[in-house]
């Protein structure tokens, strides 16, 4: 039996406990123990394949210690507590996976110092997937490799349990280690650098995506899904809004093609307890679509950039609206995703600024015949350097299927019309190279939609929709049919009006600027005489 787990009142109680910055802190000081001999790519598969192990293992000790509790006070006697401990119903009934016994990371942190360290760890991966069937092919087994050193395997080993990366206080293991697991998502995505943009999409862009769309329940798709960031994006709206007992309001489908990047959205919706449907394997999502009869309630995307390598095929019954060009797979993600749509469904969708105007090779057409479907509701142009991964400016696509009032969801009628937001201003830097979305800036663009198109959240805040100059415009179709079909929102949204600098007094503003002026002839004269100075010093 394994030892006894301290209770999480307990372990909150002790001095120095770690506080959530300590915890990130620690373990990516444990990327670094292996990064010496591996690249950004390699590691991340490793130390986030070791997250992962640690905490289905403390999610099974905190199931575990509830069964004990559980047992002793219904009066059961002590002599049958290991049948109820050893019952795996008990552990898969409540969202645990099962973890053998030698998977355990008990077994595995005595082992630590021991050569045969990757050679258990792999044989815990092993166990662990054949015990639970959704983890099947899913989890690495790479510990035991010739280029691992398995010293450093093994400190690594040590550090993350010596952490102590359990829950604690009122949280669970699945909310420490699962917002450790999406820190290290977008460490690693800075560490890989452009590759990076694979698998992770920036956390203020997957959250503006999703307060805009609001998915409170149904069908969530996402056709490139990465590491999965919109569907646990998703949870926490609904979770934030309705609470815990709704969190399975929403379903999740998602597909992507990168075999490492599919086994981490695996990993990250497992360990964020949400049973999303990624298909069975990894596969390219315009060669082989996994779920070929999805209608959706919502689709967040963000699809790679300007893709000119991709799986074409020019009679594909997806391209309703044109057939997309061979060299940029933009507008092919564009319509396979209008095909997602249910009969209400609406999209988010992160896309290359050039996808707004762009004319080459049918493009305009295509966006043409879009807007004519009446399918965009909304065109956010987002500020420069929201990707670290890219220079190339972004704005954000969004779709409706029904753009009319809907019945008893009383929206706006908003049938022909287009809502054009500007937030090229907006973000601040955290970095040199770095911006970012406020919390401020989430809740202004979106609170700027859900006016536009009436939403009870909207009404809940009583705001009402009024075009801003500079920010915000609402088009018709006849508006942009006279822009040639150009969805750039600095087109429309005009130019901000002047603020009213300050109140002070004319007479006294002429007085103090003319006094600023005089003071700035008497310093350019004095300049002037320095300077004269110094040339006539000069022997020539």
């Amino acid at each position: 039996m394994p030892p006894r787990r301290r209770k999480a009142t307990e372990q909150a109680a002790l001095p120095g406990m770690p506080t959530m910055a300590d915890l990130r802190d620690t373990l990516w000081k444990a990327a670094d123990k292996l990064r010496g001999s591996m690249d950004a790519a390699q590691y991340k598969d490793f130390v986030l394949g070791l997250v992962f192990l640690k905490y289905v293992s403390d999610a099974f000790e905190e199931r575990r210690e509830a069964i004990r509790e559980e047992v002793l006070k219904d009066g059961i006697p002590e002599s049958r507590l290991d049948m109820f401990l050893d019952d795996k119903d008990e552990y898969v009934g409540h969202g645990v996976f099962w973890v053998p016994e030698e998977a355990r990371w008990s077994h595995l942190a005595a082992h630590a110092k021991s050569e045969g360290i990757g050679e258990l760890i792999d044989r815990a991966m092993d166990a662990i997937m054949k015990s639970n069937q959704s983890l099947a092919g899913v989890l690495p087994k790479i510990f035991n490799r010739d280029n691992v050193d398995q010293r450093r395997l093994g400190e690594l080993v040590d550090l993350i349990g010596d952490a102590r990366f359990t829950g604690h206080g009122d949280r669970p293991a699945r909310d420490v280690l699962g917002e450790v697991y999406e820190y290290f998502l977008e460490k690693f995505a800075r560490a890989e650098g452009k590759r990076g943009g694979e698998f992770y999409t920036p956390a203020s862009v997957v959250k503006l995506l999703v307060e805009m769309l609001e998915p409170y329940a149904g069908r969530v798709y996402d056709p490139c899904c990465g590491s999965g960031g919109m569907f646990v994006q998703a949870e926490k709206f609904v979770i934030a809004h309705r609470g815990i007992q709704h969190k399975d309001d929403i379903a999740v489908y998602g597909q992507e093609s990168n075999e490492r990047t599919w086994r981490l959205a695996k990993m990250n919706l497992a360990i964020h307890g949400i049973s999303g449907n990624l298909g069975p394997r990894w596969a390219d999502t315009f060669r082989e679509d996994k779920h070929p009869d999805l209608k959706a309630d919502f689709v967040l995307a963000n699809p790679p950039f300007n893709m000119s390598d991709w799986s074409r095929t020019v009679d594909d019954p997806r391209w309703r609206y044109g057939t997309p060009p061979a060299n940029n797979a933009n507008f092919a993600w564009l319509q396979h995703i209008i095909s997602k749509l249910a009969e209400r469904g609406t999209a988010g969708v992160v896309l290359a600024n050039g996808s707004m105007s762009s004319k080459q090779s049918g493009e305009g057409e295509i966006r043409a015949a879009i807007v004519e479907a009446d399918l965009v509701s909304c065109m956010v142009a987002l500020p420069p350097q929201l990707f670290r991964t890219t220079q190339i400016p972004a704005c954000l696509w969004f779709f409706a299927k029904d753009k009319s009032p809907q019945g008893v969801k009383r929206l706006a009628d908003r049938r022909g019309e287009v809502l054009f937001i500007d937030a090229r201003n907006m973000g601040t830097m955290v970095d040199r190279t770095e911006r970012v979305l406020t919390a401020e800036d989430i809740t202004r663009i979106a609170d700027t939609y859900h006016a536009w198109r009436g939403t009870a959240s909207a009404r809940a805040k009583n705001l009402k929709y009024e075009d801003v100059p500079g920010f915000c415009y609402s088009a018709t179709l006849e508006e942009i049919r006279q822009h040639d079909h150009v969805l750039t929102p600095g087109r429309y949204v005009g130019t901000p009006e002047p603020e009213n600098e300050d109140d002070e007094p004319i007479a006294d503003k002429i007085a103090r600027l003319t006094k600023e002026l005089y003071d700035a002839f008497e310093e350019s004269a004095r300049l002037e005489k320095v300077v004269r100075e110094q040339l006539e010093r000069i022997d020539v």
